[in-house]
């Protein structure tokens, strides 16, 4: 049968692509032939504006960079200045530095679960998610006094130390995450109609994922094991930490979703670790007032729940940057994207989409 190609819009005010990205699609019938990604509508140019801003007044803009994750964001920044700087940071901040950042990763996996399953066609999903994920956003709350944006880290420790009995709501919250993550596992990891429709959809390899810089569970699920909080990479105190890295062999939407479920276990885990092992004392270290970092460069990365984030940041001595370039995952994510539509049919466009996990403020930045 002879047809006719279209363009098709998907976006950017499409419940998919969550109100800033464009795909446009050349579809054959219900082929897609190319898909071009279309970015920009989220993008504050928030490297330009972080010349023009002192080290502490940067942090806030990177709690906007990715707005599920911002606690993450933080780490990274400061992470860079410390290490120009060659700064010492106090055993109770780090120890706190770890708690929120894997907590946040597990409120981040609980948006992309949520969001992923009311995507492909499923409700109540993402009702329980947002329900629990709001015991941890009542903690921050508590913690830092904001709910989304927390601008909690600073160049030398945290803002301020944990409230008393903080730490111990936080342990008491672990087991209930654990066993509402059972009831997650149980309602849609074995449902049959999730698995067919997301079991071999948007496959690829370790070949392919390193030639696209994918990083997080985009490289995991192809058997890559790597973790920036492990190994010659780890930053922080994460080597006084025993957790497992989840890696499958797959490649496809089902090992993305199966390996970021694994990795709340494996985050509430090294949370458990740390409440244990947090030691008391000051939060912040001794730093001028005014931070003027050495002449020089440095690049300083975490382990975002999307990715690498990475900070190269060039200091010419004043109190301000001279060059600061954020390195997004989600931008390096999105890259593939393409290529794992061509020849898909439209109907698993997004389950590829949602799958890839990318936050366009992260995309934006």
């Amino acid at each position: 049968m002879r047809t006719e190609e279209m363009l098709l819009n998907v976006g950017p005010q499409h419940p998919s692509t969550h109100g800033v990205f464009r795909l446009v699609l050349r579809i054959d019938g219900e082929i897609i032939r190319e898909a071009t990604p279309v970015i920009g509508y989220l993008h504050r140019g928030t490297e330009k504006l972080a010349e023009d801003l002192t080290y502490t007044q940067i942090i806030p803009y990177t709690d906007r960079m990715d707005y599920v994750n911002a606690m993450n964001n933080n780490h990274a920044v400061v992470l860079a200045v410390e290490k120009l700087m060659g700064l010492e940071i106090p055993e109770r901040a780090e120890y706190l530095r770890v708690i929120v950042t894997e907590l946040n990763r597990v409120a981040s996996h609980m948006v992309w679960f949520g969001t992923y399953l009311l995507d492909i066609g499923a409700m109540s999903p993402f009702l329980y998610a947002f329900k629990d994920r709001e015991k941890i956003v009542e903690l921050f709350n508590e913690l830092c006094g904001a709910r989304l944006t927390y601008n909690y880290m600073r160049v030398g420790g945290v803002k301020w130390d944990a409230p008393e009995g903080w730490l111990q709501k936080v342990k008491d919250l672990i087991p209930y995450l654990r066993s509402q993550h059972r009831e997650y596992m149980d309602f849609v990891g074995g449902n049959e109609i999730f698995h067919a429709r997301v079991q071999g959809v948007g496959r690829y390899d370790a070949g392919t994922a390193v030639q696209y810089g994918l990083s997080g569970p985009g490289l995991r699920c192809t058997g890559v094991k790597r973790d920036l909080r492990t190994g010659g990479e780890s930053y922080s105190i994460y080597d006084r930490f025993d957790f497992d890295v989840p890696t499958s062999t797959e490649g496809d939407c089902k090992a993305r979703f199966f390996l970021r479920m694994e990795e709340i276990l494996q985050s509430l885990s090294i949370v458990e670790q740390a409440l244990e092992g947090i030691p008391e004392g000051p939060v912040m270290a001794k730093v001028p007032r005014v931070l003027r970092p050495p002449d020089g460069e440095v690049y300083a990365a975490v382990e975002n729940p999307r990715g690498e984030l990475g900070v190269h940041l060039v200091s010419k001595g004043k109190d301000k940057p001279w060059r600061i370039h954020w390195k997004r995952p989600s931008f390096s994510n999105l890259q593939i994207l393409p290529r794992l539509l061509e020849g898909e049919n439209v109907a698993n466009l997004i389950a590829i989409l949602g799958a890839v996990d990318i936050v366009l403020g992260d995309v934006d930045a």
